[in-house]
């Protein structure tokens, strides 16, 4: 409990809100990094994951190959990368937008692929063109899904973005790393509450975005479902 006010002692220390090195500088350094990282995945995973779930294929390489991204050691990857490519903001940007690609492909792929068989063939069925479908179907019902991937994905590049700081990059994982050779460990548990603290706070704006999106006639007919005993998981429209 001690550690923890002293923590929260040096978080309000008003030394630590100034200057390069201040809180807020390093919150939007974070910030910055995971943004970037996330927009990068998303630009490349999302257009093939949607693609992919529109067809209905690629489902058994897109899990493995999925899982397999997942299970590589970000912090051996961002070492083996500085080795090659040398110290900077490079390999481990590399290394988390490889981290972040599977949560947002298997997010877009799974969002576009669970929407109900019959609400795509009765669209079709009106003449509707194979973008049209995409666009004005399987993406607005799709769309929920679609962001809980980028969400993951945002907090995983969040959380592994502090040990980066290995490297002489910014952020909030630079308390963690400036702390340890000096023993300071309010400032290294600071900053490790500050890395909670923003990805609760990014994970909760997540939220409230992939609720605004769910379609109002998905919303009625799952609510409709839960009443009769169970929640249809797939997504179709009135």
């Amino acid at each position: 409990m001690s550690e923890i006010l002293l923590a929260l002692g040096w978080i309000a220390n008003p030394v630590n809100w100034v200057g390069v090195a201040g809180i807020p500088n390093r919150v939007g350094e974070h910030l910055s990094y995971s943004s970037v990282t996330v927009l990068i995945a998303a630009v490349i995973a999302m257009p093939l994951g949607v693609v992919l779930g529109h067809t209905r294929r690629g489902k058994f390489w897109v899990v493995p190959v999925a899982g397999a991204l997942r299970a590589l050691p970000t912090l051996g990857l961002v070492t083996l990368l500085a080795l090659l490519l040398g110290i900077g903001i490079v390999p481990p940007l590399i290394a988390l937008i490889v981290l972040a690609i599977p949560p947002v492909l298997a997010g877009a792929y799974s969002g576009i692929e669970s929407v109900d068989r019959h609400t795509v063939d009765a669209a079709r069925s009106l003449g509707m063109t194979e973008w049209q479908v995409l666009t004005r179907v399987e993406l607005p019902l799709g769309l929920p899904l679609v962001i809980g991937g980028v969400r993951s994905a945002a907090l995983q590049v969040i959380a592994t973005w502090t040990i980066a700081a290995i490297l002489p990059v910014g952020g909030l994982g630079r308390y963690i790393f400036d702390g340890l050779p000096v023993q300071n460990y309010a400032e290294m548990l600071a900053g490790s509450m500050l890395v909670i603290v923003l990805a609760l706070v990014a994970d909760g704006v997540f939220a409230l975005v992939q609720k605004g999106v769910i379609p109002r006639g998905v919303v009625a007919r799952q609510s409709a479902s839960s009443s009769d005993g169970g929640t249809r998981r797939r997504l179709h429209a009135d």
